[in-house]
């Protein structure tokens, strides 16, 4: 799947007339694989080992692009680093322990029964969601 996404992602980039710039395929190819929703500077910070001149603000303005593309998904975060998941860049459950904040995938499709529900019981119109459980990850509960 990774080396589809890769293609699917740089084939964006060139389609909207984006330059490819090596530290931009190095991002596209952390984000494509990665599954612990990294921060900017996360991604900065591994970028920096194979790219040092590499400045936070064009990882910055690559994520920028790519969720202008619909091709991440930024979990916002109020007292913290926004989180990227650029796997599956479309709304879903995500599970965050609230001891070591890992993010993991929930493999659960909630989001098309209860966006029904929440569309009948309120009349909204839903033009996004987003689904978030907190709790202690097995490995922060075998810590306790």
């Amino acid at each position: 799947m990774s080396r589809e996404r890769v293609r699917a992602l740089k084939a964006r980039f060139r389609e909207q007339g984006y330059r490819l710039t090596p530290q931009r395929m190095a991002l596209i190819g952390l984000l494509s694989v990665s599954e612990r929703h990294p921060s900017a500077a996360g991604l900065h910070e591994e970028i920096k080992e194979q790219f040092p001149t590499t400045s936070l603000a064009t990882v910055y303005k690559t994520l920028a692009v790519l969720k202008q593309l619909g091709e991440v998904l930024e979990l916002e975060f109020s007292q913290q680093d926004n989180r990227y998941d650029g796997r599956k860049p479309y709304p879903h459950p995500h599970l965050i322990c609230t001891r070591c904040r890992k993010i993991v995938d929930a493999d659960v499709n909630l989001g098309q029964i209860v966006e029904a529900a929440v569309t009948d019981l309120a009349g909204y119109r839903i033009s996004s969601r987003r689904f978030d459980f907190y709790g202690l990850c097995p490995e922060c509960q075998s810590r306790a």
